[in-house]
């Protein structure tokens, strides 16, 4: 779509360059939804291309991911054997209502940035203990975790003219043995429900549960629970005004499939930790 009340578009080589940002302006990264939608507050918009921030780059320690980096770059990566969890990124990557073209294009921080209940960003960064790096518009730095940084439904802890620069995920948390679920009201829908829960080395069991609320609900036991335990965890973690309602799902149903996906979580990764017994 054509945004015809932008007059000018600004393109920052650093961080130097960025503009001072004023009313109506927008930073530009993928676009997808920018462009999907009539924008008439906006008169500026910040191209981040130049900018040129690589997409993924591995340390000793993290996974650093690019606000700018798009989905098909993400799914693209090579994951090494120890990355139990790398299955993760497949799995969230393919949770978007979004086709492959989308994909060449969406970035992962406007995913984040978007605070869609059901962006599966979201849910994979949330999961593994993702921190967000965000540039003050005043200058200086924060970070803070993903499960935080997404505070509602389009809702986050970005003010006007910061600036989402990197989420970085602990190589730690991709090597924990993990398990993913999602449902949607339809095939192909929008995620109603995605919970993600991992295994820590030390036996600490962790579920995050999005898109069945309005925010992400990260839960940690420091072993695996029982199946009463977990649900009681989850009644007294996510009250009944955290679940989202839309054309999506309701309430209701969110909770049901909430209650239900963690057992199965649980009962997954607890039979992984079961010893193999000899015939």
């Amino acid at each position: 779509m054509d945004l015809n009340t932008i007059s000018s578009v600004a393109r920052p080589k650093s961080r130097a360059e960025l503009p001072v940002w004023t009313a109506g302006d927008a930073w530009l990264a993928g676009g997808t939804w920018l462009f999907s939608e009539p924008q008439v507050q906006l008169s500026r918009l910040i191209d981040l291309t130049d900018l040129k921030w690589p997409a993924i780059e591995v340390t000793d320690s993290a996974l650093s991911i690019a606000a700018t980096c798009t989905v098909a770059q993400l799914d693209a990566l090579a994951c090494p054997p120890d990355w139990l969890a790398a299955p993760l990124i497949s799995q969230c990557c393919r949770a978007f209502l979004a086709s492959f073209k989308i994909w060449k294009t969406a970035t992962v921080g406007g995913n984040l940035c978007m605070s869609l209940p059901a962006g599966p960003m979201i849910s994979l960064t949330s999961a593994l203990d993702g921190v967000c790096t965000i540039w003050d518009a005043g200058g200086g730095e924060r970070k803070m975790l993903v499960a935080d940084f997404v505070t509602g439904n389009q809702r986050n802890a970005l003010a006007c003219g910061d600036l989402l620069r990197q989420i970085d995920i602990p190589l730690t948390a991709l090597k924990r043995r993990s398990a993913f679920r999602q449902i949607s009201l339809t095939p192909v829908g929008r995620s109603a429900a995605l919970l993600i829960g991992s295994v820590a080395s030390v036996g600490a069991f962790l579920l995050t549960v999005t898109a069945s609320t309005k925010r992400p609900v990260r839960l940690s036991f420091a072993k695996m629970p029982e199946p009463d335990e977990l649900r009681q965890a989850i009644l007294l973690r996510v009250t009944d005004d955290l679940y989202h309602d839309d054309v999506h799902g309701k309430p209701e149903w969110r909770k049901h499939m909430t209650i239900r996906l963690a057992e199965e979580i649980r009962a997954e990764l607890a039979d992984a930790d079961q010893p193999m017994s000899l015939p």
